[in-house]
């Protein structure tokens, strides 16, 4: 569960995010949606904990960011638009490089289970520097996904891809089982597919809707202006 109470966050004098409010339930998906430069970053940023929360809360299954960093940052994954992978390396020993980097302990039957839940087992041997986009992305969800963590923070997960690399990693995502997740994301059917709840980030506050109430607000907006505000 994540718990934003009148969060504020600004740069210099430029305020960037004003007493934001935001409650994702245990097991939703909820897209992160607004224009570039709406904040999106910033807020994800606020969730990581990697930007001090200035004014405001924020609690990640309980514990607060703030005064409980350690233990909320053991309770979110977090896989970036761009994750950064060892491309000499195969697929299988950069899984076990990061696995044993929050791990003590190798699960090669858990690693195992994830290659193959991203469709990556067959590809294990290959060195990365001959995958795909579609692949690495893949990859990089796999890493994630092997921390085990409740909470999934994903910024632009399908970024880039193909079609194919898209419905690769949108059916990946579909597989996975009691998880809450926020991802960022500028694709409205993706969001249809995929996810349960929006958050929409306009001028510095969010908005949460369900996904039929926020495709409908869409509609409006292109009746009466001639395009989505989206």
């Amino acid at each position: 569960m994540i718990e934003v109470q009148n969060l504020h966050q600004s740069f210099g004098k430029k305020l960037v995010l004003d007493d934001v409010n935001l409650t994702i339930e245990k097991n939703e998906i909820c897209a992160l949606v607004g224009r570039n430069g709406a904040g999106k970053s910033t807020f994800i940023n606020s969730l990581l904990g990697i930007l001090p929360v200035k004014k405001g809360n924020i609690k990640i299954n309980g514990a607060s960011v703030s005064s409980k960093r350690k233990k909320a940052n053991n309770e979110i994954s977090y896989l970036p638009e761009k994750f950064r992978l060892y491309p000499l390396l195969t697929g299988m020993e950069n899984m076990v490089f990061f696995a044993k980097a929050v791990s003590k302990d190798l699960d090669e039957t858990r690693i195992e289970r994830i290659l193959k839940s991203v469709n990556l087992w067959e590809d294990r041997d290959h060195p990365i520097n001959g995958y795909s986009k579609g692949m690495l992305q893949r990859l990089g969800l796999a890493v994630t996904l092997y921390q085990d963590s409740t909470i999934l923070v994903l910024d632009e997960p399908t970024s880039g891809l193909d079609p194919i690399g898209r419905k690769e990693i949108l059916d990946a995502l579909k597989k996975l089982e009691n998880k809450t997740i926020l991802l960022s994301s500028h694709h409205l059917d993706e969001i249809k597919q995929l996810c349960t709840h929006v958050a929409f980030l306009e001028e510095r506050k969010i908005t949460k809707y369900t996904v039929e109430d926020f495709l409908q607000t869409q509609k409006l907006g292109e009746n009466e202006n001639g395009k989505s505000s989206y």
